[in-house]
């Protein structure tokens, strides 16, 4: 893999507003950002994703009748121990100690899809961004896991951080929305 310097790409027209990558030393080496001398916040992150399915496999989780059992509620725990388990599963991650995190889904019947949201919360030194992104992903994948039996054709797409705030960046929400999933939010005002 060849790395490009900031002064390479802004010459060659790659990127002329490039930023810092926090995650990479200046030898091109990957490190753990140190934040030790960053102030306490209170920091939280809203990220989404959403899975489509065969209308036969929608219909099995709306009524409750898929035969390895309540996907929602178990996909909802996994959502929850995945955000939880983060730094484990991300090499570079710290460790927070997360004050909150929620899982709520939305079903939408017209496109036999179901939509994840992972609220993720915390008072430290760096942001929840990537245990939100964690427990969506792990909520998917356990939908994904107790269907599959009835449809493998299951597609997950669309992740991704909707607002974060917090830390000295501060607050920050997806601008743009263009999607092909209903845009209602149940954590985001309309």
């Amino acid at each position: 893999m060849k790395l490009i310097r900031e002064e390479d790409a802004v010459g060659e027209g790659i990127c002329n507003d490039m930023k810092q990558l926090t995650h990479i030393d200046e030898n091109g080496a990957a490190r753990m950002v140190d934040v030790s001398e960053k102030d306490d916040t209170a920091r939280e992150a809203v990220a989404t994703g959403y899975i489509r399915m065969s209308a036969e496999c929608f219909a099995l989780v709306k009524n409750g009748a898929v035969k390895k059992g309540d996907v929602l509620s178990v996909a909802r725990v996994a959502g929850i121990m995945g955000a939880k388990k983060t730094s484990e599963l991300i090499p570079l991650c710290h460790v927070i100690g997360l004050t909150g995190v929620d899982v709520e889904f939305v079903m939408h019947d017209d496109a036999c899809g179901i939509e994840v949201h992972c609220r993720t919360r915390t008072v430290g030194k760096t942001g929840v961004e990537m245990e939100a992104l964690t427990g969506v992903q792990i909520a998917l994948l356990t939908i994904y896991d107790m269907c599959k039996a009835v449809d493998r054709d299951m597609v997950m797409s669309e992740i991704r951080l909707l607002k974060k705030s917090g830390g000295k960046s501060g607050s920050w929400e997806v601008e743009c929305r263009e999607t092909s999933m209903d845009e209602r939010s149940i954590f985001l005002p309309q």
